[in-house]
């Protein structure tokens, strides 16, 4: 079993985030699970990945030729993949995994977490998708898809389908029992409700 994690490659203002980062890491590598990840030695990328190394774990870093070029690669990973374009690597990304976890980070994380959550409400995966909440960081983010629900533009569905906890472990077991939602009962119920 592997889980892709999204996360900065920078390191954010408060220490805490790269904690959580590493903790989240060394928890997967013990439970025997391997790691995706962008491929990156700096920021939470990077603490994410020695992390996971230094408890044994397997970590595959998928990162852009152009990015590699700029030596922004970890060159101490189980394997590193390197891709063509953006849309290459998160391609890969999800080919190679079982779930996604969202740690902090910027617009990169949010874009591979947007598309992750994207496909798997059109049922081109059916794989967990999660959010590790250290230090409350996705509370604003929580608030808006709440939002986004309240006035019609996410099913409730879709919105269940963000699994959410500050506890690794906790998380993990929600994504172990997690179950996709049926594409095709949804697209019944919108075509109905515009009836």
């Amino acid at each position: 079993m592997r889980i892709a994690i999204y996360c900065g490659a920078n390191g954010g203002h408060d220490p805490v985030f790269k904690k959580a980062a590493a903790g989240l890491a060394a928890f997967l590598a013990r439970q025997r699970i391997g790691i995706v990840y962008g491929g990156g030695r700096v920021g939470l990328m990077g603490a994410v990945a020695d992390a996971a190394l230094a408890a044994g774990g397997e970590v595959i870093g998928v990162i852009p030729h152009s990015l590699m070029e700029k030596e922004l690669g970890h060159t101490g990973l189980t394997a590193l993949h390197v891709t063509r374009s953006m849309h290459e690597r998160k391609q890969m990304m999800v080919d190679l995994s079982d779930g996604f976890i969202a740690l902090p980070g910027g617009f990169g994380t949010l874009d591979e977490l947007f598309e992750t959550l994207t496909w798997l409400q059109l049922s081109f995966h059916g794989k967990p998708v999660g959010l590790l909440n250290a230090e409350g960081f996705f509370d604003g983010l929580l608030a808006f898809l709440d939002h986004m629900r309240g006035h019609g533009f996410l099913k409730p569905a879709h919105r269940d389908c963000v699994l959410v906890e500050r506890d690794p472990a906790l998380l993990l077991e929600k994504m172990r029992a997690f179950q996709a939602p049926d594409l095709g009962k949804w697209i019944e119920k919108m075509v109905a409700d515009e009836r």
